[in-house]
C-alpha cells in the first residue's frame, strides 16, 4: 500500500514550479490532493489530470492564501471534498529582483503578506483537526535566501527567513501531538522564478547546475512519512549553503 494512503494532503502554489512537483510525488505516495491556486487555472486542471491519472483523488481551488477569508474558504472545500487536512505545504509565494534603494514600504508589506502571513494563516487554520487527530504534517518552502541573503532582496530574504521562525515554533509546540513542522529551503531551482534571475548565478552553485523541481518533491514526501523530523531545514541548494 502506498505509505500516505489515506492522508489529505493541501499544497499551496501548486500549479507549477515546486509545488507542482510537491503535489505530483505526495500523489504518488498515495495521498489525495488539493492543488491550490490563484491564477494559473489552466495549469492547475493539467496538474489534476497528472494526479488523477495516477490514482488518488485530486481536486483544484482557487484562492488568494495571503487573505484570512479566501484561506477560510479553500480549507473548508478541502475538508467538504477529501476530508481533513492531514499535510500541508505551504509553497505559495513570490519573488521579483528589486534593488534594496528601491524596496517601498508597500513592497515590503506584499511580501509579508503574501510569502509569510499566508503560512501562519493556514497552519493556524489546519491546526485543530490535525490536532484531534494526532496526526499532521506540515512543510514550508524557504529559501537559501533566508541563510545566504540574495541577489532578489532584502524583501524576498527576510519573509523567507520569518518561516524558519514559524517552523521551529509550531515544531516545538506540537510534537507531542503527533504534528511535524520542517523546512524546505531550496537553492536555484530550474522553475519560472529563477528563469527570470541573471543566468550566471548557476555558476556560483558548487555542484555545477540548478536543482530539479522533483529533487525538491521527493524531500517533502520523506517529510511526510517521517514522524522523527521535526523542526529541522532541508537544504536542497547544491552546497551554496553548507550548515
Amino acid at each position: 500500500m502506498p505509505t500516505l494512503a489515506g492522508r489529505v494532503a493541501l499544497v499551496t502554489g501548486a500549479s507549477r514550479g515546486i509545488g507542482k512537483a510537491i503535489a505530483i510525488a505526495l500523489a504518488e505516495a498515495g495521498a489525495d490532493i488539493a492543488v491550490n491556486y490563484r491564477a494559473q487555472a489552466e495549469a492547475a486542471e493539467n496538474v489534476l489530470k497528472t494526479i488523477r491519472d495516477a490514482g488518488p483523488r485530486c481536486i483544484t481551488i482557487q484562492a488568494d492564501v495571503s487573505l484570512s477569508a479566501d484561506v477560510e474558504r479553500l480549507v473548508k472545500t478541502v475538508e467538504n471534498e477529501l476530508g481533513p487536512v492531514g499535510i500541508l505545504v505551504n509553497n505559495a509565494g513570490i519573488g521579483k529582483m528589486i534593488p534594496p534603494d528601491q524596496v517601498t514600504e508597500e513592497i515590503w508589506n506584499e511580501y509579508l503578506r503574501v510569502n509569510l502571513t499566508s503560512v501562519f494563516l493556514l497552519t493556524q487554520r489546519v491546526l485543530p483537526a490535525m490536532r484531534a487527530a494526532r496526526w499532521g504534517r506540515i512543510i514550508n518552502l524557504s529559501s537559501v535566501a533566508a541563510q545566504y541573503g540574495s541577489v532578489i532582496g532584502p524583501h524576498y530574504a527576510a519573509t523567507k527567513a520569518g518561516i524558519l521562525g514559524l517552523t521551529r515554533s509550531y515544531a516545538a509546540q506540537f510534537a507531542k501531538e503527533g504534528i511535524t513542522c520542517n523546512a524546505i529551503a531550496p537553492a536555484l531551482i530550474e522553475t519560472d522564478m529563477v528563469a527570470a534571475l541573471p543566468r550566471d548565478i548557476a555558476a556560483r552553485i558548487p555542484v555545477g547546475r540548478m536543482g530539479a523541481p522533483d529533487e525538491v518533491g521527493r524531500i517533502a514526501v520523506m517529510l511526510a512519512q517521517s514522524s522523527y523530523i521535526t523542526g529541522q531545514t532541508i537544504n536542497p541548494n547544491g552546497g551554496l549553503y553548507m550548515s
